[in-house]
């Protein structure tokens, strides 16, 4: 699976971005999709997950509430709607694909990102103050 995401870009705080993340090569509504973002000088982190047929997502405390996941498994795409946009969220974000065999799975591992074999190119997102 290839993934490809866009949408980043330098925001104002409090301001919105969406992500997309377009995926190709595979069997996209198999895969449950993550979302992961990385500051400089700090390691990569959790911030949303959807599973395969959409009905289960997760977030991060640190965006749960200002931030969603979507996807649209009949244009292979995978969304993250940035809202309230502070500038702790500046960092590089990434998706990724993973292959859960069930929801027990999803459940216990939708945040680690060892769990994802799939992963994009990142896109910037900058937030000023």
């Amino acid at each position: 699976v290839q993934l490809q995401a866009s949408g980043g870009g330098l925001v104002q705080a409090g301001g919105s971005l969406r992500l997309s993340c377009a995926a190709s090569g595979g069997t996209f509504s198999s895969y449950a999709m993550g979302w992961f973002r990385q500051a400089p000088g700090k390691e990569r982190e959790f911030v949303a997950a959807i599973s395969r047929g959409g009905g289960s997502t997760n977030y991060a405390d640190s965006v749960k509430g200002r931030f969603t996941i979507s996807r649209d498994n009949a244009k292979n795409t995978v969304y993250l709607q940035l809202d309230s946009l502070k500038p702790e969220d500046t960092a590089v974000y990434y998706c990724a694909a993973g292959h859960f065999r069930d929801r027990r799975s999803y459940s216990a591992g939708y945040y680690d990102t060892d769990k994802y074999g799939y992963w994009g190119q990142g896109t910037q997102v900058t937030v000023s103050s």
